[in-house]
């Protein structure tokens, strides 16, 4: 996927990115709008279209009814405007306008902005100014309500966390005392009264751990070695949030996470330009989870944004892949915590290279590293350097492409003997079309590839073409294929 320019310049001077197709489809909030969005990417439905310096693009649409659909999109943010009913964002005009936009350029002639369009991109500016120097008069407004009554609520509610602990534990003991094979027998039930009572305690962290420990039975040969194993990592974390006063800040803030109490961004804000490293949604019964990956290009800083969206819809908030953005971002406390909060951005996205990596063989020991600030972390975020995806006996693999680890992976699917190392890859990302793209790009040669390594292996996220150079090196490409 080419992230590319037109020469337009944005308020900061900086080059204004224009969005490959591949970057709008995957701003669509489902397959539906994805498909219906590109139906309209065409110019037969459009007219009045226009682009500006500062990043936004606009147009009249053509639909069923005799007023044209007014549609404006500000991509510095990006923001989307649109005139249809719809409660979808973006909407398939939305996206249909971006997919022309990538498609045919010279659709879109420069100009200053519709009355209509103009009118939503000053309300749009002047609310984010307000946002960021906010008038003194209005500081008491956005002072907290009583200190003192918002302390109570929340040792009122470490008090309920601490007797569901406690139960918790008493349960998992129970447990153990009648053997784990006893689980098989009693069924989900057991584990969902468990984590209803988690709710109840206001634990929700505890609770989705509960949840997950209801599926291992039924997941295959080997589950009662998994189910100890998570059953051990819940016990750590009940024992660690009772002793929680005795555990150092950063791990404290971690530990109060992972139960689920509600932590807010603070600390001073990190202007960088950001490098959006990927972009994915992950179902959780009718709350959609999205994460984009951000990489620092001064700080070297990996963060996290996370959004949700709820009763069917997506999550608001949307990155192009392969961009980079001037902005602040705030982070959360926690020992090893990488999320972060999106704030005030600066001019348009701009196109970039891959960021530096590391090597595959090295990828395990920064996990590992990472596991002892957080000991319940699943993954880790890590780009891969120089790797080679290669098929073994149990799946694929990425091997470092400088080390004879490439050729003993090959030996191995040939019946001979390995003597090398060689990073698997999940068994989640198996299934995927995403890892066809991978070994489709390589083509037997060395590629970057960003994602998330952990106990399970390594899923790729995003890769980039084997031309590209990571930064640094002098390019000032962005040719990115994302792989979720």
């Amino acid at each position: 996927m080419q992230l590319s320019h037109g020469g337009e310049s944005s308020p900061t001077g900086a080059p204004v990115a224009r969005w490959s197709v591949e970057q709008v489809l995957a701003l669509a909030p489902d397959a539906a709008s994805r498909k219906a969005g590109t139906r309209l990417g065409a110019a037969g439905p459009w007219s009045g279209t226009g682009s500006d310096a500062s990043g936004a693009v606009w147009g009249l649409c053509k639909g069923s009814g005799s007023t044209p659909y007014r549609t404006v999109v500000d991509t510095t943010g990006p923001a989307y405007a649109c005139s249809c009913p719809s409660r979808k964002f973006p909407c398939k005009h939305a996206l249909g306008l971006l997919l022309l936009r990538a498609s045919d350029e010279g659709a879109f002639r420069p100009a200053e902005p519709a009355d209509w369009a103009e009118e939503w991109l000053t309300g749009r500016r002047a609310r984010a100014t307000r946002e960021s120097s906010p008038a003194a008069g209005n500081d008491s407004a956005r002072s907290p309500a009583d200190p003192v009554a918002a302390r109570r609520r929340a040792e009122r509610r470490a008090e309920r966390v601490t007797g569901g602990a406690q139960e918790l534990e008493q349960r998992l003991a129970d447990l153990l005392r009648g053997g784990l094979a006893a689980t098989d027998r009693s069924g989900y039930g057991l584990w969902e009264e468990t984590a209803a009572r988690m709710v109840d305690a206001q634990a929700p962290g505890l609770a989705a751990r509960v949840r997950e420990l209801g599926a291992i039975s039924g997941s295959g040969p080997g589950w009662p070695v998994r189910l100890l194993e998570e059953c051990g990592l819940l016990h750590l974390l009940d024992t660690a949030w009772l002793g929680r006063d005795r555990l150092p800040d950063p791990l404290a803030a971690t530990v109060r996470t992972r139960v689920g109490l509600p932590q807010s961004a603070e600390g001073p804000p990190v202007r960088d330009q950001w490098l959006v490293l990927a972009q994915y949604d992950t179902p959780d019964g009718k709350i959609v989870a999205r994460r984009i990956w951000l990489y620092g290009r001064g700080s070297g800083r990996t963060a996290l944004l996370l959004s949700f969206g709820a009763a069917g819809r997506s999550p608001a908030q949307a990155l192009p892949v392969g961009a980079t953005i001037d902005a602040e971002l705030t982070p959360y406390p926690g020992g090893g915590q990488l999320r972060a909060e999106l704030g005030e951005q600066f001019g348009a996205t701009t196109a970039a290279g891959p960021p530096p990596g590391i090597a595959a063989a090295a990828a395990p020991a920064v996990y590992g590293n990472a596991l002892r600030d957080d000991p319940w972390l699943d993954a880790w975020p890590v780009t891969l350097r120089d790797v080679i995806p290669v098929p073994s006996k149990d799946g694929w693999q990425l091997a470092d492409a400088h080390t004879e680890a490439h050729a003993n992976a090959r030996a191995e699917t040939q019946g001979g003997t390995r003597t090398g190392s060689a990073l698997p890859i999940a068994p989640a990302a198996l299934s995927r079309p995403g890892l066809w793209k991978l070994v489709a790009l390589s083509g037997g040669g060395p590629v970057t590839v960003f994602g998330e390594i952990g106990h399970r292996g390594f899923e790729p996220f995003a890769a980039w073409d084997p031309g590209e150079e990571e930064e640094g090196a002098g390019t000032t490409g962005g040719s990115v294929v994302q792989l979720v």
